[in-house]
Order: C-alpha cells, then sequence, then structure tokens
C-alpha cells in the first residue's frame, strides 16, 4: 500500500491532525434529563470530507450525540441557537412580542403567541412527563442518550469557539441548552401538523364575556377553509420519492430517488452527516437541524425517504357548556370544569405580559386553526384540539430503526414498533431488490363510522372535503378508542396503514397513498388518511407518468435516477403550452385584456411559448413566461381551466386540454406580460437569468419550479419585480439522495444538499454545494472507510469536553 494511503488510513482510525478540547459549564445533566447544562467527559472522532460533511465516529450513543451536536454547531450555531429562543419562550425577550418567527417550530404568526406556548409546555413539563413513560410508547434509552450527548456537544462547541456568523455573533440569546431542550426541539417537530397549527388560537382562546355573542362558522365556509389550511400542495414542505424493486433494476438489486422540498432557511433545513458506532451502527444523510438522528438516508443496505403525507393529524371536539359557565364543559350530562393554565412571557422593552389557556380531557380549548379557520368560542360552544402527537417523543427512535436496518421488512418492523412518524410516508428500498411505501402516520382514531356517527353538523361538512373531523364533544361514546396493535390509546394501530410491498415501483409526491402503484390503486383506508378518487396534483401526475415510463422500460441504473432529479420537465407546459401558443396567435391584434381592464399586446409571447422547450432548465427561454402565467390561470376553476374534466377512471391524464375561450386564461396572459415587461424582464430570458440566489455577492442560477407546474425538482422562489426577478429560493428541493447497491458493501450513493452544509456566510460551504445544485451535479457519498481515506478533502478532528 502506497505511503500517502497508509497515513490517511491512520487518520482515520482515529489518529487525530489536530485535537479541540472544550470546557463546559459547571453544571452537568444525567440521563434522566433533569434540566441542567450537560457534561460528563464525552468526546468524538470526526472526519471531514469534501463539502464539508462530516463523518462521526464514537464509542456509544452519548459520545455519538456528542459529536453530532459539536459539528452541527459549527455549522448552524445562529440557526440553532434562535431555535432554542423559540423552545424556551423567550423570543419576545430578545426580538419584540410583534415580530413573526421564521415559522419552522410552529404556525404562530407573532414572537408573544409562540412564546405563550412554548413556555407553558415548559410550566407544564409536558416534555419532562413524556421523558418518564417506558418504551415502547416513550423514549428509548438510546435516544436519550444521544440527546443528552447533543446537548453538550453543542455546549462544548459554543464553551471553546468563537462565533463568526453575523446572524448572531456577540448575542446575548447565544447560551448553553439542556438535554431537555434537545428533546423539546423532537416535541415541537411531532406536533407541528397538529398543535403548532392552533398556536394561535390556543394562546388567544378565551371565554365570552358579557351578553355579546360571536357568530358562528358557517360549515361551508369551514369545509373551503379546512381544506386550504390541510392541503400538502403549495406548502413550504413537500417531496417526491421513488423506489424501484429488483425487477425493475439492471441488477435486481432495489434504487431509491428521494427528493424532500423542504425550506431553505431557517430551523426546517436538513443537515448531513455519517453517524458511526463501530459494530453497532453506521448510517449516512440528512438530520433536521437539531435532531440527533438521520431523518432521511441510508445505509449499506438499506436507503429510506420521507414525503409530506396527507394524514390528518388532529382533530377537533366541539364541546356543549354550561350555560352558567363557559368554562365548564358536559360530557354525558356531566359537568367537567377546564383547567386553567396561566403563563407569563416576559417582553423586550416592557412589562411581563400574563395570558389564560384553556385545556380540557380533548386538549386545548382553540379559537382558530391557521388564518383562515375561525371556531368563536361561545357562551353554548367551544373546540378543544386533539393531537395525538402531544404525547409522541417516539419519532428520533423511528429514525434510529430505520438506520440499524437490513431491509425494507426491517422498515417495517421498526414502524410498526416504534409507531412514531408523526406527518410523513415512508418510501425504502434495499440491496436485496425490495421496495416499500407505508403511511405509518401517528393519526388520531377518527374512522368513517366514527365521523358518520358523531360528526357535527360543521364536522358533516368538513371531513368528507378535508379528513378534519369535528366530532360531539358532549358524549363518550364519540371517545377515539384503541386499536389493539396500538402503542397508545387514541390512535390507528399499524395493522391499519395503508401499505405497498415489492410493487415494480412505489412514488409518492404529496397526495394520498392512492396511486401509490398507479397500476394497482390502494383502497380501504379511512378517509382521515387521504381522498380516493380524487383530481391528483400536477406534480403527482408528472411523477407517475415518469416513473411508471421508468420501470416500464426496465434495467434501471443509478443514472437514471440522476437523470429524473434534473429532468426538469414541466407536465403542465405538456398540458397546456401549445394551445395557449395557439389561441394566442390567434388573438385579433394581438392583444389580450388583463385582469384590470387593460389591452396588453401580447403578440411577442405567441412565439415565444411555441418554441418553449417545456423545461425548467436554467437555459429555458419561455419558461419564465409560462411561469408567471401559469400562477394567475391555475386560478381559475378547474371546470373551466380544461375542456376535458378529471375521471377516476384515468386519473394520471385527466383533466386535460386547456380551455382557451375561458376569459381567464387570456387575462392570466395579458398579465403576465405586462408583469415582466414592467420588471424589464425579455418574455425569452432564460430562466437561469432572472430565477437564482445570491451567496456572499455572487448570483447562482438555479433551476427547476414550482408545485402547480408538475416539476420533480421543485423551486419555490421568491418573486422581486423591481429586483429583477426571482431573487431567492424560499423552499424546495433540499437533501436530495439516489441510492442503489452492486454488491460490494459499499452502497452506491449520489447526495446533494441544495443549500449547502452552513448558513454562516464565512463558512466555505455556504454555498459550495448549491453550486453544484445550479450545474446540475452532485457529490458522490464517501460512505465505506476506503472511500473516506481517499478523500483529498480529509480533515480529521477529535473533540471532547474536560470537567
Amino acid at each position: 500500500m502506497p505511503l500517502r494511503n497508509r497515513l490517511r488510513l491512520l487518520a482515520v482510525s482515529g489518529l487525530a491532525l489536530f485535537t479541540v478540547s472544550a470546557s463546559l459549564p459547571p453544571a452537568a445533566a444525567d440521563p434522566s434529563h433533569d434540566g441542567h447544562p450537560s457534561g460528563g467527559g464525552l468526546s468524538a472522532v470526526i472526519r471531514y470530507t469534501e463539502y464539508g460533511i462530516p463523518h462521526i465516529v464514537a464509542k456509544d450513543y452519548a459520545d455519538l450525540g456528542f459529536g453530532n451536536g459539536w459539528a452541527q454547531a459549527a455549522d448552524q450555531v445562529c440557526t440553532l441557537a434562535d431555535g432554542f429562543v423559540t423552545l424556551r419562550g423567550e423570543r419576545s425577550r430578545y426580538f419584540g412580542p410583534d415580530a413573526a418567527p421564521d415559522g419552522s417550530l410552529s404556525s404562530a404568526t407573532k414572537n408573544l403567541s409562540s412564546d405563550l406556548y412554548f413556555r407553558g409546555i415548559r410550566d407544564s413539563h409536558t416534555v419532562e412527563k413524556l421523558l418518564k413513560v417506558p418504551t415502547p410508547a416513550g423514549q428509548s434509552h438510546e435516544v436519550k442518550e444521544l440527546e443528552r450527548g447533543w446537548a453538550a456537544g453543542y455546549n462544548a462547541w459554543l464553551a471553546q469557539n468563537r462565533i463568526t456568523d453575523p446572524a448572531c455573533r456577540d448575542a446575548d440569546w447565544v447560551r448553553p441548552v439542556t438535554a431537555l431542550d434537545v428533546t423539546t426541539r423532537a416535541f415541537a417537530l411531532s406536533v407541528l401538523g397538529g398543535q403548532g397549527r392552533g398556536i394561535d388560537g390556543i394562546t388567544a382562546a378565551q371565554p365570552p364575556t358579557g351578553a355579546a355573542s360571536s357568530p358562528g362558522v358557517r360549515p361551508t365556509d369551514a369545509a373551503q377553509a379546512a381544506q386550504r389550511l390541510l392541503s400538502t400542495q403549495n406548502a413550504d414542505m413537500g417531496s417526491n420519492a421513488v423506489a424501484f424493486r429488483g425487477i425493475s433494476t439492471a441488477n435486481g438489486r432495489g434504487l431509491l430517488l428521494g427528493n424532500p422540498h423542504y425550506p431553505w432557511q431557517g430551523g426546517r433545513r436538513f443537515w448531513q452527516s455519517q453517524q458511526t458506532i463501530p459494530g453497532e451502527l453506521n448510517v449516512a444523510g440528512g438530520s433536521l437541524l437539531g435532531s440527533a438522528t438521520v431523518s432521511i438516508g441510508h445505509n449499506a443496505n438499506i436507503a429510506w425517504s420521507h414525503t409530506v403525507a396527507t394524514g390528518v393529524t388532529l382533530n377537533l371536539h366541539q364541546l356543549t357548556l354550561d350555560p352558567a359557565d363557559p368554562t365548564v364543559y358536559l360530557v354525558d350530562g356531566r359537568p367537567e370544569r377546564m383547567v386553567k393554565r396561566t403563563v407569563s412571557v416576559a417582553v423586550r422593552g416592557g412589562a411581563a405580559v400574563t395570558r389564560t389557556q384553556w385545556w380540557t380531557r380533548y386538549g386545548p380549548v382553540v379559537t382558530s386553526l391557521g388564518a383562515g379557520l375561525p371556531l368563536p368560542w361561545t357562551a353554548a360552544t367551544a373546540y378543544a384540539l386533539n393531537d395525538p402527537n402531544a404525547t409522541n417523543l417516539r419519532s428520533p427512535d423511528t429514525g434510529l430503526g430505520f438506520s440499524r436496518a437490513r431491509s425494507t421488512a426491517d422498515i417495517q418492523t421498526a414502524l410498526r414498533r416504534t409507531q412514531g412518524l408523526p406527518w410523513v410516508n415512508t418510501i425504502a428500498a434495499d440491496s436485496s431488490g425490495h421496495s416499500l411505501f407505508s403511511q405509518s402516520q401517528v393519526l388520531p382514531r377518527i374512522t368513517d363510522e366514527l365521523a358518520q356517527r358523531c360528526s357535527t353538523p360543521l364536522g358533516r361538512a368538513t371531513y368528507p372535503s378535508s379528513g378534519l373531523a369535528v366530532l360531539d364533544g358532549s358524549r363518550s361514546d364519540c371517545a377515539l378508542g384503541s386499536d389493539p396493535d396500538a402503542v397508545q390509546p387514541g390512535i390507528f394501530g399499524p395493522g391499519r396503514m395503508p401499505t405497498v410491498k415489492d410493487a415494480p415501483y412505489v412514488e409518492n409526491s404529496n397526495d394520498s397513498a392512492w396511486l401509490t402503484n398507479a397500476d394497482a390503486p390502494l383502497t380501504g383506508f379511512e378517509r382521515v388518511f387521504g381522498a380516493v378518487a380524487a383530481p391528483r396534483s400536477m406534480r403527482t401526475r408528472g411523477a407517475i407518468e415518469d416513473v411508471s415510463a421508468m420501470a416500464a422500460k426496465g434495467r434501471l441504473t443509478l443514472r437514471d435516477l440522476q437523470d429524473q432529479q434534473y429532468a426538469n420537465r414541466a407536465p403542465a407546459g405538456d398540458l397546456a403550452a401549445a394551445d395557449l401558443a395557439r389561441a394566442c396567435a390567434a388573438l385579433p391584434g394581438g392583444r389580450a385584456v388583463g385582469s384590470d381592464g387593460t389591452a396588453v399586446d401580447v403578440s411577442a409571447a405567441c412565439g415565444v411559448l411555441a418554441r418553449w422547450d417545456r423545461r425548467v432548465d436554467t437555459g429555458s427561454r419561455g419558461a419564465l413566461l409560462f411561469d408567471r402565467f401559469w400562477r394567475r390561470a391555475t386560478a381559475v376553476p378547474s371546470a373551466e381551466l380544461w375542456k376535458v374534466p378529471f375521471s377516476a377512471a384515468d386519473p394520471v391524464r385527466t383533466p386535460n386540454t386547456l380551455n382557451t375561450s375561458a376569459p381567464g386564461v387570456t387575462s392570466a396572459l395579458a398579465d403576465a406580460v405586462a408583469e415582466l415587461r414592467a420588471a424589464g424582464i425579455a418574455l425569452d430570458a432564460p430562466l437561469g437569468d432572472h430565477q437564482g440566489v445570491v451567496r456572499n455577492g455572487k448570483r447562482i442560477p438555479v433551476g427547476g419550479g414550482t408545485e402547480s407546474l408538475g416539476i420533480w425538482n421543485k423551486t419555490e422562489p421568491v418573486w422581486d419585480a423591481t429586483g429583477g426577478g426571482y431573487t431567492e429560493v424560499s423552499a424546495g428541493s433540499s437533501y436530495v439522495q439516489a441510492v442503489g447497491w452492486d454488491g460490494t458493501k459499499c452502497p452506491v450513493a449520489r447526495t446533494l444538499l441544495t443549500y449547502s452544509q452552513s448558513s454562516n456566510p464565512k463558512s466555505p460551504h455556504f454555498s459550495d454545494q448549491t453550486e453544484l445544485y445550479s450545474g446540475e451535479r452532485w457529490v458522490t457519498s464517501r460512505f465505506c472507510e476506503k472511500d473516506i481515506a481517499r478523500s483529498p478533502a480529509l480533515r480529521v478532528v477529535r473533540v471532547h469536553e474536560h470537567r
């Protein structure tokens, strides 16, 4: 062996090229999460390869968590610290009560409501109580050790390093954390789709006073609002994933392409690493910031990804109130008094704010969900929110179970054992050629029979249309009940989960499980899991067209997955652009009337649309014009927009045929043309000239496109008419992985973290992978020791703490 390689192997085996020591605050937490800063002489070895990707090696779970927390702090200290301010309920103290949080940990619209909720969680010791629940309903010892170690590693990095990121340099809100803080972050992510949706309504809920009466909510309005609120389309989190069975691949082994769509800024970014305990654990992938386990990833035998699921993770109970006291509700005619929680929050530059929250046997009283669904508390009626994930800290155990899995069967075993995923589907493939889809979510046990029997008039409108159940809270026979295989009461057991095993392909793009494999539609699940025989999103339709054609072609390789990620085909363009171009050319005088009544010369747009390549590559001319048109055209009701309506018998190809005679279609074209001209943008400008990001003064073009165009490689840009077009990306493709196997012990994987590893503009890894993304390139995964040793960027750091 050449001397150079021998030296690298020595480094990989633990010879640190340099050592970083850290002294911690004197207080230390034990594994029970007693709330004090962590300590305990923990250590780990971190091997950095290209693009700042850390490969963390430790002797046990606490040490692994230590290395993980250290390395995350090095890359993302300001984003992490900001999140811990949220979890401590201190945003109003540091940033003012009326400013808006970044939205990564809840739907709260202002710091004050966020603080009132999280301070209430802390004051009521919610998370501490959950930590005392034994497995399988509670967290495992291994996960508690990971979280304890993560806090210690984060604190050790803070103690020894100077923060260079201007976002929090010298900020007094950057403080050591506890293991409890880390676990509370897991709790916040768990309730994101439940209590997290209702934080403004939970913290604002107050009993009515005097004779004044609030107007009720109309069922039809509520149904429309619930549909908008709970839609998995056009949200800041989505995803695509496909797994191919060995029958579809060139070598008989599985293939997986994961393409989660998450925010590009804030606390729901992914962070990439490899985590190893020799002989126990070896996994690589992306973790949500602040998480101690891998969220989406692969090991030597298995690869998995997640997509945001359509299961509705909450329900409402409509309370019948005591006429003499609106804080007393009736169950089977017997009065029950609400529990009053008084919460105080410190406010910058002013007196502390003290508010009350009201809790029931079902959960907190809530007066709204999101911005559009009011739930007024009247003298006769109130609404309580049930969120089964408010007692679920098991998601990290699910991730750990996946990390240790050797097959898709092991993935299923982990799902059955932990029952921890709150709002995602799982798609997996393994080295033996198996494929798996499972919508294994922690959902309220709302059967269609229960909804039929117990829905209030409001629920009879919301449940069929959106899956949001509103049950009669005055009847004990309307309780959710239990499944015998469920780890906690009131949720569905694993035997009820929509699952597809070993299909030639399984795919999801945030619609329900119905068309996981379009050749064998999946039916028979309860409405709360998602809709069946209903229109699919344009992205689902395009994805099924693509992956079913790939499976039919067969003999797939990793290159086919890579090509699919960057294909950038616009299904909406395939369906509508040619018809729109012809209608444009037929307009009298080449003019169309915009939505404001102004006639616009659109004649130059006709040829641009006809010549557009129907892709959203950075060099695509006409993509920007069609994008700005389509954003307006999709506001036209589907029945008017398409000549051929949706058919459940042909759900991938319908609806189709653009109805160019619909007034909204030509006005949308006129508005798009006028908008681009007003911004000084040529109608045939290459997309990348006006869709991109700026990093340290350098403009980086970005391809991809928005949800409604049906693009697999989603990019949701921020439009700035005066700034030259799309000046930033708010959400889209994030931690992308294409994984297969070739019969050796090393998986064959390509990865990409689109927004790069660090949010610190002074880091060398602030934009390096973003530039790869712009050029439609990949990172070759270095999973095996020999590959890590060969990295030309190899840097080894031994990190530890001193007591």
